[in-house]
């Protein structure tokens, strides 16, 4: 019981850090409702399922993360980049010649959260930082009904998470006006170019090998 409710635990932490998938949830959300918001979320299930599978094997595919960071944090960065600007577009296209905007289709909005999630560099990071999953909770030699028991643990957080996350994105967003969705678009496209930029930063960073001093040079204190 004890693994079941660090899954819990770690679950809630891993989906309450706001995103891409947050901002897309809102985006969906605030011209469809309760309904392209879920769809979002339940999307993101797919990328969140896969991620802790490999997390939990920490064998296999995960070895090789420093291989998969690269490659799949660029791709995220680049549909960010697409999101920021179909989103900003949007905001000039559908709410001031339209008023509001056709609202989006169920499979559009699960597609979108699905892509965010399986792309997100930060789902990368997540793992690499716990680990195993298991041996960060205190099990060190887990069998396999300790990786079931983690997995249903963390995914039961994710679906409780969905619900809540796109309830409250209809109960704050799901009924303003016109003039606010437009602006929500727009914010929306800022926060996918900020959160592409910092991706980006963060690789170069990662990428980048330590600069050394030449000789005679120290560095300040």
């Amino acid at each position: 019981m004890s693994v079941y409710l660090a899954a819990l635990a770690l679950g809630l932490v891993f989906n309450a850090v706001p995103g891409a998938v947050f901002a897309e949830t809102v985006r969906h959300g605030v011209r469809g409702g309760f309904k392209p918001a879920l769809a979002v979320q339940i999307g993101s299930l797919v990328g969140d399922a896969l991620w802790a599978v490999l997390g939990l094997l920490g064998v296999g595919l995960l070895l090789q993360v420093e291989v998969l960071r690269f490659p799949v944090g660029i791709v995220g960065a680049l549909y960010l980049v697409w999101l920021a600007r179909d989103s900003w577009r949007a905001a000039n296209r559908d709410f001031v010649v339209n008023g509001r905007g056709p609202a989006p289709t169920i499979n559009e909005a699960a597609r979108s959260g699905a892509a965010l999630s399986v792309t997100n560099p930060q789902n990368v990071a997540y793992w690499v930082a716990l680990g195993s999953g298991l041996g960060a909770v205190g099990v060190h030699d887990p069998a396999p009904v300790d990786y079931a028991t983690f997995f249903a643990g963390f995914m039961t957080s994710s679906v409780f998470w969905c619900f809540f996350c796109a309830a409250m994105v209809d109960r704050l967003f799901g009924r303003i006006g016109a003039r606010w969705v437009s602006v929500t678009y727009r914010a929306c496209a800022i926060a996918f170019l900020a959160l592409a930029i910092a991706s980006v930063r963060d690789f170069v960073r990662q990428e980048l090998p330590p600069v050394a001093n030449p000789p005679g040079v120290h560095g300040s204190r």
